[in-house]
C-alpha cells in the first residue's frame, strides 16, 4: 500500500460517510482511476459523482451540490466564493492542505479560509498527509454513517475506526490550533 491508496481512501469515503444523504457529488482536480473506483462504492446511495476540473464549478446551478472534493486544488477565496455559490445548505468540502510540522501557518490560514464559510473546519491526517474537511451541518466524528462506512469493501485503508483516529493529534498541535480549528 502506498500513500495515494491512503489518500484516495480517505479524500473519498471520509466526507461521503460523513454527509447524511448526498446526491450530487463533484470530484475536482486529479482523478485517477483508484479514485473513481473508491467513489463508485458510494454509487448506490449517491445518484450523481462528477469528476473533472474548476470548470465544473461555473457549471453548476446555486446550491445544487451536496459534496465538494478537491484532489490537488488549493483552497483560495475565488475558488471557495464559486463553491458556496453551488454548496447546498448542509454541504461538505474536503480538500488537501500541508501538515503542521510541513507549514503550520498554511495548515492554519486553510482553516481559517474555510471557517469563513462553514461552521465546521477540522484538520485530518492519513499516512503522511492532511488535509481539512469543512461543513456547514454534519461533524466528521459524532454524524459519521457506520452503517455506510462499515459496509465498504475491499478496502486498504480506510475504516470507520481510521476515520475516527484522523482527526486525534497530539496536544502541542491540538493547543495550536484551537481557536482556529472549528470543531
Amino acid at each position: 500500500m502506498n500513500d495515494n491508496t491512503a489518500f484516495n481512501e480517505m479524500m473519498i469515503h471520509l466526507p461521503l460517510c460523513t454527509h447524511k444523504e448526498p446526491s450530487k457529488v463533484l470530484i475536482i482536480g486529479d482523478n485517477n482511476d483508484d479514485m473513481k473506483e473508491q467513489a463508485l462504492k458510494h454509487s448506490c446511495h449517491i445518484k450523481d459523482i462528477e469528476f473533472g476540473n474548476l470548470d465544473l464549478l461555473h457549471s453548476k446551478n446555486e446550491k445544487d451540490i451536496d459534496i465538494i472534493i478537491l484532489t490537488n486544488i488549493a483552497l483560495d477565496e475565488q475558488i471557495l466564493a464559486n463553491i458556496s455559490r453551488i454548496l447546498k445548505n448542509d454541504g461538505l468540502i474536503t480538500f488537501a492542505s500541508k501538515s503542521f510540522s510541513q507549514n503550520e501557518q498554511q495548515l492554519k490560514d486553510d482553516l481559517l479560509l474555510a471557517g469563513s464559510k462553514f461552521w465546521i473546519s477540522m484538520p485530518f491526517r492519513f499516512g503522511h498527509k492532511t488535509s481539512i474537511i469543512a461543513s456547514k451541518k454534519y461533524h466528521p466524528t459524532a454524524d459519521i454513517i457506520l452503517q455506510r462506512s462499515d459496509l465498504l469493501d475491499d478496502l486498504n485503508y480506510y475504516s470507520s475506526e481510521l476515520h475516527l483516529a484522523s482527526f486525534v493529534f497530539p496536544t502541542f498541535i491540538h493547543k495550536a490550533l484551537t481557536g482556529i480549528s472549528k470543531r
